[in-house]
């Protein structure tokens, strides 16, 4: 396989009568394939979360396009000491109220986002290291933590920040009618219909560049033919989540742009590596089974030598993917050239489940959202056809996201198709996240689905999260990826997305490798 990656891929040119639709040429409307949960920003750390929050809120940095740390609301930062950080936050900022910005409204907005909460990924594990945050004056945040913390701006780069005048009861309620959904971002909530249209107004008193569009129309299109369709027929301008299977179409035609890049995005499945009894385990008659065969390391190598990763990549995603081997592409902070893909073995995937015990295999079933990602559904099939190939006979069963990521937080599977991305762009955050031994107060493990736990892995990765050089720390991130995922198999990566977006002519875009789709990053072509 050939796999070409480039920061934006020109393909063509202009949706000829598109000057004839009934919006006006200052309006830009995006098809999404997912839709927001909900506008509180400090509810669930979900990307179609995230996407709308970065045009309503600010933070104190953010990220750009390529994973770098950027000014928001705090224009400089530094470490005083070991465990001091000072923040200096921007001056003449408002809220889309009115009211100004200070050092009060981090003050309150940490507070609020760093108690836990029901949510299946919430933002309190950011805040853990924490031990205090003061404001010498209206302009200027100090954070102290509990020992040195390289990190910490990575971290904080999650928060949205909020008004502190929204007060201490508000409601998930409150956000989502728009009541509390006030920020100092770029754009401002007009409106929110679930399942027809999110809109947005410029914020005419935006503190950064002028935003390009007067009003942005976010419609959720989850059906991937019906997107591109929309997008066909003029009725939106940009659309997300590309399909594979469109991608010749759309390259043809003179009337539309592709835009790609490499995805820090890795898609895995993750087996329950905890119980002794797991609920979709069973003997080849559908019972269940006494004891778990995927805690076996045996069991897991041959899960992951059963599977095509080329085949995957080429087939399911027709050619739009690379095969991946751990958290992170190459290029990535905390890569290790140790770990390469699995390779592709059958006869040898065989051998180990027969060495485990299991000469003819077991049932399991497989786990997936099929509304998420690029092709889950289809991938969930894809990885069940080939692990029925080495003996085990499989079920698949792919649900909306919603249900997937609730059942999921509650360890209602036993083996999950799933995809994350590293909110820090970089190791740390996916070793904590996904591997670490689950603990709900630390903040560990919190999409830790199969409860994998083993202490070399807990204790050098504590080292690395206090570790300032950067060498070292990324040396121990190594170390750290290769127990977990080399040694160990606590999860088995699968394939790294590219994300792609098609727009019509006359717009530029950015492409970004968290996947978001950032308006801001669009713009009108002269």
């Amino acid at each position: 396989m050939r796999f070409r990656i480039a920061t934006a891929l020109l393909v063509a040119a202009a949706l000829a009568l598109w000057a004839g639709n009934s919006s006006n040429a200052a309006d830009l409307r995006v098809g999404v394939g997912s839709e927001v949960a909900s506008l509180d920003p400090h509810y669930y750390n979900l990307n179609p979360n995230v996407e709308i929050d970065d045009h309503i809120y600010d933070y104190l940095v953010s990220f750009d396009a390529r994973g770098g740390l950027v000014p928001g609301l705090a224009t400089q930062w530094k470490a005083l000491d070991d465990t001091t950080w000072e923040f200096t936050l921007r001056k003449g900022v408002k809220f889309h109220d009115g009211s100004p910005f200070t050092a009060a409204d981090v003050i309150f907005t940490f507070d609020r986002a760093k108690k836990p909460t029901d949510s299946p990924d919430s933002y309190s594990r950011h805040f853990v290291r924490i031990t205090e945050v003061t404001t010498p004056d209206d302009f200027t945040v100090r954070v102290k933590t509990d020992g040195p913390f390289p990190n910490l701006v990575r971290e904080l780069a999650q928060i949205a920040i909020i008004s502190h005048k929204v007060g201490l009861d508000v409601t998930l309620k409150d956000f989502d009618s728009g009541k509390a959904a006030i920020g100092t971002g770029p754009y401002k909530l007009v409106e929110w219909v679930p399942g027809d249209r999110l809109v947005l107004a410029r914020n005419e008193y935006y503190w950064g560049e002028k935003p390009a569009w007067d009003r942005v129309i976010f419609k959720p299109i989850v059906s991937s033919p019906s997107r591109t369709a929309a997008l066909l027929a003029g009725d939106v301008d940009l659309i997300n989540y590309v399909p594979p299977s469109d991608l010749a179409q759309l390259s043809a035609n003179p009337k539309f742009t592709i835009w790609r890049v490499v995805s820090n995005r890795v898609m895995y499945v993750v087996p329950d590596t905890n119980r002794d009894q797991s609920p979709f385990v069973t003997d080849l008659d559908g019972k269940p089974l006494d004891k778990n065969p995927l805690k076996d390391l045996r069991v897991r190598r041959a899960i992951s030598k059963g599977i095509n990763r080329d085949a995957l990549v080429e087939r399911v995603m027709q050619g739009v993917g690379a095969p991946a081997d751990q958290f992170l592409p190459e290029g990535f902070f905390g890569h290790t050239s140790k770990i390469k893909p699995e390779v592709y073995d059958p006869e040898a995937a065989k051998m180990l489940l027969a060495e485990a015990g299991y000469p003819n295999g077991f049932g399991l079933t497989i786990h997936g959202p099929n509304d998420r990602y690029v092709n889950d559904a289809k991938m969930a099939e894809a990885v069940a056809q080939m692990l029925t190939r080495i003996g085990i006979k499989m079920k698949v069963e792919t649900v909306p996201k919603a249900i997937f990521y609730t059942s999921a937080a509650k360890l209602n599977y036993s083996f999950m198709f799933i995809g994350t991305q590293p909110a820090t762009n970089e190791a740390s955050d996916e070793c904590v996240y996904l591997l670490a031994t689950y603990n709900k107060e630390k903040g560990m493990g919190q999409g830790n689905r199969g409860r994998f736990s083993n202490a070399e892995y807990d204790d050098l990765l504590q080292q690395a999260l206090r570790t300032i050089d950067d060498a070292k720390r990324e040396q121990l991130l190594q170390r750290v990826t290769e127990i977990g995922i080399g040694d160990q198999l606590g999860l088995i990566p699968l394939y790294y997305q590219v994300n792609i977006w098609a727009t019509r002519k006359g717009i530029s875009f950015v492409p970004r490798t968290d996947e978001l789709t950032h308006v801001m990053d669009a713009r009108p072509q002269s």
